[in-house]
């Protein structure tokens, strides 16, 4: 059974003891949640109104082929997403969540300012091209500049801002009353479906600006949102509980490394969770953690030699000789934690199948009998409306009675990829089809249902990553939890773009043709696709593996648990 760890969220108040430093905390809870999730609702409105079709800007405006507009979005998206490593650790490190979120929300808007001046003024791009399959004119040296800087500025912006924004808005609940408890649990789920809120809004009114009206105003919105971004989240500034950062978290790891491989020729001792080193800081944010006899090979960093000195308050007078049993259990949970992260790559891969876009661009886009057509970018929508349809339904209906742990959530995600996968290469090669027999392009709506399956792999497993990163990292690495989730998707951005470079390669001179031209009738999309559902049916099986082999943060090992439990029989004897 998953267990339910206590998460402190307690500002640090060093003249105080632990009992006044609690009570002097305003946890105001749902009541700032209007500017946090306001804030987080227009900054992904910002964000998303213009990464959402930048496909199909980089290819219009920029005058880029198709494959390389694709490598650009993932090279950017994976940069972006990599950028929060460094985000969660200076806010856990030096900074705090809030001054992180702060500065990262100015580079945003900044970033979009820039990105959204190079649509404004002709100088800024390349000349319009009427012919897009044949020869343009690119973006020269200075254009191209000017559309790095804003990418780079919302890179910032968004190593500052992804990293925290889900920890600081579970910072407002009180973890120690049960109220405080039930909004943790809930703001999960509620935070993803505000995100996907402002998506659904940012593929159909913006996106639809942005393809039909003008790229000025169509870019010009997402910064407007961005602004109102910021404003939210710092009018409410004196309401926030903010957390103080406690020192580098990841010191404690490599002095655990250090000390581990110092001792390596130590024997381990037989009841490790007596005979170690046991020391808990007086305010540690973090909670005490049982012994666990998986990575046995740190252990040897709490053994206490003849040459380790323990200070007159308890503490090890030498760090990088000897660390604590606490210290070596949280360096256990990282190690943990890697193997199921490493599932969001090929997750990742599957869920988010960036040819769906120019499969529509080669569909009949036409809305029923009308005229009216839905632009390419806007059909992610039905991908967005699975998730909404289905986060309120679990939170309010499902999750008590079905009681889905956490590795279970993840794992059903998995398994739906698979299945997209397949749908999407049945679908593509009826799409294929139809247009190279001369009869009437195939619908797009026959995309609905690999969309629809797509979003609902994101509401098990994206959800359900977030929640484990954050419940099973020490509390004090918050930030780098929040980080994790994005890691895997930049790992996936760059995965990906090597997968479609690698295939578009290989297939080139191949007696089926290129599976990835620019004209998708003349490839063979389908079988990219097949490729795809065989990687996820193989990341399926290796999390299975994982999921067996995990331990939940706070259990206890048999030996280790069956001694605490005689000490209590002991204890209650006496």
């Amino acid at each position: 059974m998953e267990t339910k760890e206590k998460e402190n969220t307690e500002l640090e108040v060093p003249t105080l003891d632990h009992d006044d430093d609690e009570a002097e905390i305003n946890y105001r809870g749902l009541k700032v949640m209007p500017f946090i999730i306001g804030n987080e609702t227009f900054e992904k409105l910002g964000a998303i109104g213009t990464l959402s079709n930048l496909q199909v800007y980089l290819t219009t405006v920029f005058n880029m082929k198709r494959i390389s507009a694709t490598s650009v979005v993932n090279i950017f998206n994976g940069t972006t997403n990599l950028a929060t490593l460094l985000g969660a650790y200076l806010s856990d490190t030096y900074l705090g969540r809030y001054k992180t979120l702060g500065y990262g929300s100015v580079a945003s808007l900044l970033g979009l300012l820039v990105v959204s001046l190079t649509a404004v003024f002709r100088n800024l791009h390349p000349p319009h091209c009427d012919n897009p399959g044949g020869s343009c004119v690119g973006a020269d040296a200075g254009q191209m500049a000017f559309l790095v800087l804003g990418f780079s500025l919302m890179v910032v912006g968004a190593g500052g801002i992804r990293p925290c924004n889900l920890a600081f808005g579970a910072d407002q609940f009180n973890p120690k009353t049960e109220s405080g408890k039930r909004g943790i649990d809930s703001f999960f789920n509620w935070y993803y479906f505000t995100v996907t809120f402002a998506e659904i809004v940012s593929v159909t009114l913006v996106v639809y600006v942005q393809s039909n009206v003008s790229w000025s105003i169509g870019l010009a919105i997402p910064a407007i949102f961005m602004f109102v971004s910021c404003f939210l989240y710092f009018v409410a500034s004196k309401m926030y509980v903010k957390v103080l950062p406690e020192g580098s978290p990841l010191a404690s790891l490599a002095q655990v490394a250090v000390a581990a491989a110092r001792k390596r020729r130590l024997s381990s001792p037989e009841q490790p969770w007596i005979s170690l080193f046991s020391y808990t800081p007086p305010k540690s944010l973090n909670t005490k953690l049982p012994y666990t006899d998986q990575f046995r090979f740190l252990d040897k960093a709490a053994i206490i030699s003849a040459d380790d000195k323990i200070n007159p308050e308890g503490s090890a007078a030498m760090p990088w000789r000897l660390c604590s049993m606490q210290q070596v259990e949280e360096a256990k949970c990282i190690l943990r934690v890697i193997p199921v992260s490493l599932t969001a790559v090929l997750y990742h891969i599957g869920a988010q199948q960036q040819y769906v876009v120019f499969q529509a661009l080669q569909s009949d886009r036409r809305l029923g009998t009308t005229s009216f057509e839905i632009p390419a970018a806007s059909y992610v929508i039905f991908a967005m409306l699975t998730i909404t349809l289905w986060v309120p339904l679990y939170d309010r209906l499902l999750k008590n009675r079905a009681r889905i742990t956490v590795l279970q959530r993840i794992g059903i995600g998995l398994f739906i990829t698979i299945i997209e996968s397949l749908v999407g290469a049945l679908v593509e090669r009826r799409r294929r089809e139809a247009a190279l027999s001369g009869a009437s392009p195939m619908s797009a709506m026959w995309l609905v249902p690999q969309l629809a399956l797509g979003g609902l792999a994101e509401a098990f497993n994206a959800i359900g990553q977030l929640e484990f990163y954050y419940k099973q990292f020490p509390e004090n690495m918050r930030s780098i939890a929040g980080a994790f989730f994005f890691l895997g998707s930049a790992a996936s951005n760059y995965a990906y773009s090597f997968l479609i470079s690698t295939v578009h390669r290989m297939t080139a001179g191949d007696a089926t043709g290129n599976w990835l031209p620019e004209d998708l009738n003349e490839g063979r999309l389908d079988y990219f696709y097949y490729l795809v559902a065989v990687l996820c049916a193989l990341n399926f099986c290796y999390f299975l593996v994982c999921a067996t082999w995990y331990r939940y943060k706070g259990a206890a090992d048999g030996g280790a648990a069956a001694e605490m439990e005689t000490k209590k029989l002991d204890h209650h004897s006496a």
